[in-house]
This record gives structure tokens, C-alpha cells and sequence, in this order.
């Protein structure tokens, strides 16, 4: 039995494939996307229940040399991109035929079944992969349906359809199967009904399928998981290292004394269930820098970073590229003066697309400061020993956190999903990339994405690879730990 299968682009690789499937003359075109994958576990459980391709390269096939193309049919031959599905086999990429319809027909015809059980037998040949690899077709609104390819052992091909796809852009678009024939109205739970009335009855039910990582638990992941689990969100994968201490009280909900030394994603998972409104909940006591938890968050569909170390917050924007998600990372800063007041409330909402710029281009950190956490993490006598001698400059430790300052950048960084799921804005999405917030200047400074970091947004949709991330410190072999 194949486990469930969803497909994710940028949306810059979706206005690409669109504005090349539909040139204007109402006739099908074809394209290739060459995705990277992440694989679930073939048993399923905590640690995977679900494949994902995630499209990295896209590869048009020329108007000019099909054999024929009508408003209800495209053929094509397959010499043009034989040195695309080359590089497939080579890089272990899948290959995915996108076809456009023109006509705005919500199903795969009897030309395309025809098509494609002629083509991926030859694809899995070419490439010695039995898949999965996809077929899917794009309408002229842009909304994307799929069924998956496999080898059926008997030299023919099994198709299945695909469960989502996903659109990371300025705005989220995510077409769920379920939803587009069951529609969404009666998909929304009845505690969800506000909701609903306020983002529409699409946005919930989409919710309600969503897959959402938070990493960190304590004074920004805890309200963040509370407002996503009452949103109806259906999987939250928490991750944190840490146990509750009692300084930890005053910020993370849900956390009693009785709960001093015990995990933090226990408690607050122990507080999601106790909510029993639907959302299904991975605990993942580790930090995220162990090979099955950066694998395991990999297949969420939205990355909130709740953390204020810099290698973690770089490490969940290399997920997020690599894997193809939407990363929304949350800081707060609250300096105090030392004698009962504060010099200053600040904090930041970032919004990241896999192919955009990142926290590093944005200058939310310095490659010096980068480094020195990663030797801190990686040997804190000798990074001690050269903070010392002035050779590393010093990591930040720690400032004081509030509970009403937490949860106001918290409340925000969950509208921030909200608005791209749901564009509620009166301005576009693309103008609110970076959200700066001062309380204690009130004032609210927004900025659109920079240029993309191109170390970065090349690998966008590369998905599992050796070493994993391309970063040497990754191994097959890690201790899985999970609640």
C-alpha cells in the first residue's frame, strides 16, 4: 500500500509552469518538473506517513516541436528532454509531466491516461526509479490536480491520486482533492464555525489538513500552538530539547509547578490532546540538529520558528528551502535596563519563501555571529577559548521574556499564516515580508522580499539528499527520539 503523496512548488516555479501552459492560443502545452523527494517511512507512525515531491527544476517543452496541440490535446516527443530525465537519474530526482486544460476539465481524460501509461514506463527505465514520480494538470486559474506514478511490478504502471499540492508564494495556495470534490463547507468541524465565518469555509477545512512544525516550546511556540490547535489546524510536530524549570512559568501556557522537570513538548502536547478538537500531535524531545528530526519536520506543510538561537533559525530556513515550505520565523527582544524598567520592546515577523531571500540576506544575522553558534554548538570549550582571545565574536545569551510580549508576536506570526492562506490585506502580500514591530515606539515597519539568497534558493526543492542539507554534520545514522 503506498503511503498518502502531496507536491509542493515555489510560487515562482508556479507562475513559470503557468505562464508557459497557457501562452494565450487555448491549446495544451507540456512541461516537466524534475522534484526533489522526501520519502515517509514505509511503516508510517510519528516519524513519516506521507511522500512529498518538492519541484526543483522546471523544463518546458517547446510549443514548436510538438506534433500536435488543440484545446483538448498536446503531443509531444520525448527527444527534447531526454538530457532533463538524464539529470533526473543522475540527482535521484523524480519526473513529473504537467499538462495544461485549457477548457478548465477537472479530470484526467481518456488521451491522458493513454499518454501517460505510454510515458512513465519509459521514464521509470530511463531513470531506474520505480517512483514515485507524477503526472499532473494545471487550470487556467492556476489550481493544480495530480495522480502519482509507480512501478506495479508487472511491467505496467498504477496510478493514485495525489492528497495536495501546495503553492509556497507571497500568498499559500493549497489545493486539497478532498476539498475540491467533497467541498469545503462540509469539511469544517462545528467549533470552527467562527472561523470560518471570518476566512471562509476553504481556508478552514485547508487548515484542518495542514501539517505545521513548530520548533520551540516555551515563551512564542507555546501561544502559537495554542492559537493554531483552536484554529482547528490537524498536525502540530513540536520540537524542543528542554524540560520546564520554574522560570519558565511565567510564559508557557498550559505549564503548572507540577510540570517543572518535565519536557516542554509533553506538556503542551499533553494540553493539545486534553483540547481534543481534532489536531493530531507529534512531541519530539531533541533538538532539531539530529538527522530524523530535520526529516520528520521536512514533511510538515508550515515551519514556524519559535527560537532565538542563530544556527537554529538559519538550520530551519536550509528545511525550508531544501524541502519547499513556507518558514515563519518569530523574535522577540525586550532589553531591560537593569533597575526595574526597559530601554526597549521589539520584535520581528519574517515570512520566508524557499526561493527568496533568507534571515542571512536580510541581515536578521551577521556569517560571523552564524559561525561562532556553530561552534559554540560544536565545541563550547574552544569557543569559549577564542571568544576569550577576541577571535569569535560573542553569541547572544538570553534577554527577559514577558507573556504579553511573547503572545502579541505570537498572535502575529499566526495572522501572518492566516493572511497567505487567506489575503485579507487591503496591499498585497509581497509588500509584508519582514514585520518589525516596536512597542515601545509604536511603531510597525514593513518590508517586501530582497533578492533571493542564491546560495540558498538553488537548492530550493533539491528535498532529501546525501549529505542531508548539504551539510557534512548530517548522517544516515541518528537516535530517533519521540513522544
Amino acid at each position: 500500500m503506498n503511503l498518502p503523496l502531496s507536491l509542493r512548488l515555489t510560487g515562482r516555479k508556479h507562475a513559470a509552469i503557468s505562464n508557459r501552459l497557457f501562452p494565450g492560443d487555448g491549446k495544451e502545452a507540456v512541461a516537466l518538473i524534475l522534484c526533489g523527494r522526501r520519502l515517509g517511512e514505509p511503516d508510517g507512525g510519528p516519524w513519516g506517513s506521507r511522500h512529498v515531491l518538492t519541484a526543483h527544476e522546471v523544463v518546458p517543452v517547446p510549443h514548436d516541436v510538438c506534433h500536435e496541440r488543440t484545446p483538448t490535446l498536446v503531443s509531444w516527443p520525448t527527444e527534447p528532454v531526454l538530457p532533463a530525465i538524464e539529470r533526473a537519474a543522475q540527482r535521484g530526482l523524480a519526473v513529473v509531466k504537467i499538462h495544461s486544460h485549457p477548457t478548465g476539465y477537472r479530470a484526467f481524460s481518456e488521451t491522458d491516461d493513454a499518454s501517460d501509461t505510454d510515458l512513465f514506463p519509459s521514464v521509470m527505465g530511463w531513470t531506474d526509479d520505480p517512483g514515485p514520480h507524477m503526472s499532473a494538470v494545471m487550470l487556467p486559474g492556476g489550481e493544480i490536480f495530480a495522480r502519482a506514478a509507480y512501478d506495479d511490478g508487472a511491467g505496467g504502471i498504477r496510478f493514485t491520486p495525489v492528497e495536495s499540492v501546495l503553492v509556497v508564494g507571497d500568498d499559500l495556495r493549497v489545493f486539497h482533492r478532498d476539498i475540491v470534490c467533497e467541498g469545503a463547507l462540509s469539511l469544517v468541524a462545528g467549533f470552527a464555525e467562527r472561523t470560518a465565518q471570518a476566512f471562509g469555509a476553504g481556508t478552514t477545512a485547508a487548515l484542518a489538513r495542514l501539517s505545521v512544525a513548530v520548533v520551540g516550546a516555551s515563551g512564542t511556540g507555546s501561544p502559537v500552538v495554542e492559537m493554531l490547535v483552536r484554529l482547528g489546524v490537524g498536525e502540530i510536530i513540536l520540537v524542543d530539547p528542554d524540560l520546564v524549570e520554574e522560570r519558565n512559568l511565567n510564559r508557557i501556557l498550559n505549564a503548572t509547578r507540577a510540570d517543572i522537570g518535565r519536557p516542554k513538548v509533553e506538556v503542551l502536547a499533553k494540553a493539545i490532546r486534553r483540547m481534543d478538537l481534532g489536531t493530531r500531535v507529534v512531541a519530539i524531545q531533541s533538538t532539531l540538529f539530529d538527522t530524523d528530526v530535520v526529516r520528520r519536520v521536512a514533511l510538515a506543510d508550515v515551519l514556524f520558528g519559535c527560537v532565538d538561537s542563530v544556527d537554529g533559525r538559519d538550520l530551519m530556513n536550509r528545511i525550508a528551502a531544501h524541502y519547499t515550505l513556507p518558514y515563519i520565523d518569530v523574535g522577540v527582544r525586550l532589553d531591560a535596563d537593569g533597575q526595574g524598567g526597559v530601554d526597549g520592546v521589539h520584535g520581528t515577523v519574517h515570512y520566508l519563501q524557499p526561493d527568496g531571500s533568507s534571515l542571512l540576506s536580510r541581515g536578521a544575522y551577521s556569517g560571523k555571529v552564524l559561525e561562532a553558534a556553530h561552534l559554540r554548538r560544536a565545541d563550547p570549550e574552544l569557543y569559549e577559548s577564542q571568544l576569550k582571545e577576541k577571535y569569535v565574536i560573542g553569541v547572544q545569551e538570553g534577554s527577559p521574556a514577558v507573556i504579553s510580549v511573547n503572545m502579541f508576536y505570537a498572535s502575529l506570526a499566526v495572522n501572518e499564516l492566516l493572511a497567505r492562506l487567506h489575503p485579507f490585506r487591503d496591499d498585497d502580500n509581497r509588500r509584508f515580508a519582514h514585520n518589525g514591530i516596536s512597542l515601545s515606539q509604536s511603531r510597525f515597519l514593513s518590508e517586501p522580499d530582497g533578492e533571493p539568497d542564491l546560495a540558498l534558493s538553488k537548492q530550493a526543492g533539491r528535498g532529501d539528499r546525501v549529505p542531508l542539507l548539504d551539510m557534512p554534520e548530517f548522517t544516515p545514522l541518528a537516535t530517533r527520539r519521540a513522544a
